[in-house]
């Protein structure tokens, strides 16, 4: 079997186990147990489709180790683990790469949050992290995903979808596309004040949902995990996609959703990312945490409704109308976060 080659390329035995883990939508992971030695291991393999360059995650992931150790970082820090001859990425007969991480024991992981106390302290941990890698110059951190936050190219690709969809497809859609039609001006001061560099370059975790925490049974963060998107750009973004991510009170695939925007975790989710940051922040930064919120919900409601309209080509769908449903899920949570902000 293929994946056993890859598992005696780390350990040097024939006595494991190997356990899919399936919370992830981007790569193929395993928990990985040596029974000689008694240890656990993440196994991975990276979506080489999505990381064109699996290379630049390693070498931005062994960057940010470092940064965490020289700034006695008190949370635990996920290792790459170097295979029997020294690599941090193998490849398969396919040529897709593959790592080891080490595993954090005793933990537990969330998909949707499950209490406000939780955010906040998810939010929290991600503020102390965030803290943490931006104490000093920053690092040649390298962009794993090119493109992935030019919000201007977004919306050109939105339009593009748009002048070239199926008339069926833009009929089905004729109520979400007035909508974002309506509020496509939204991300034009983010893009402005980075172009105009009003906003500080920070690292950024890019990739802030919950289930990148690792707690104790007490609901305590351990580790924040999964640092492949780690890239230079603006904290407002992280605290966007937090927002966006742990606000809502439905999954995100409910297009039937109604009044599910829960103000209670966004001032959570506020009180948590500011506990170590709030010194940080510049004071465009901290004056703009609230249109933020609202610019990466837009954003990921653009993304859906693109898909959609170019015949859902990048997001897994189970279901014609799937990324429709994402598309009104999301400008339904935009909806109650402008009331609640009173916009």
């Amino acid at each position: 079997m293929e994946i056993n080659n890859i598992v005696t390329q780390f350990i040097n035995t024939g006595n494991y186990t190997l356990s899919p883990i399936n919370d992830g939508l981007i790569n193929t992971t395993y928990l990985l147990e040596d029974l000689d030695q008694q240890k656990k291991f993440i196994l991975q393999k990276i979506n080489h489709s999505v990381f064109k360059q699996p290379e630049v995650i390693v070498s931005n992931h062994l960057m940010v180790n470092e940064l965490l150790r020289s700034n006695n970082y008190e949370f635990q820090i996920i290792e790459p683990i170097p295979s029997l001859t020294g690599q941090l990425l193998v490849k398969d007969a396919n040529d897709e790469p593959w790592r080891m991480l080490s595993f954090v024991e005793n933990s537990i992981t969330f998909l949707t949050v499950p209490s406000l106390q939780t955010a906040f302290e998810a939010a929290k941990a991600f503020s102390y992290f965030l803290n943490i890698v931006n104490t000093e110059k920053l690092p040649a951190i390298e962009d794993t995903l090119p493109n992935f936050l030019n919000f201007k190219k977004r919306i050109e690709d939105y339009k593009k979808a748009l002048e070239n969809a199926v008339p069926h497809l833009k009929e089905s859609a004729k109520a979400e596309i007035e909508i974002t039609n309506q509020l496509i001006s939204l991300p034009e001061e983010w893009i402005e004040m980075e172009k105009s560099n009003l906003i500080p370059k920070r690292i950024i975790h890019a990739d802030v949902k919950i289930s990148n925490i690792l707690f104790d049974q007490n609901h305590q963060p351990l580790a924040v995990i999964d640092l492949d998107t780690m890239m230079i750009s603006t904290l407002l973004y992280d605290f966007g996609t937090m927002i966006q991510s742990y606000t809502n009170t439905t999954h995100e695939d409910d297009g039937s959703a109604k009044n599910n925007f829960n103000p209670e975790m966004y001032e959570a989710v506020k009180k948590g990312f500011l506990f170590y940051l709030k010194e940080k922040l510049t004071p465009e930064e901290y004056a703009h945490l609230d249109y933020a919120a609202q610019v990466a919900i837009y954003i990921q409601e653009v993304r859906f409704l693109t898909d959609y309209l170019n015949g859902s080509v990048y997001y897994s769908t189970k279901y014609p109308e799937h990324n429709l449903d994402r598309t009104r899920n999301q400008l339904e949570l935009l909806k109650g976060l402008r009331a609640y902000l009173s916009y």
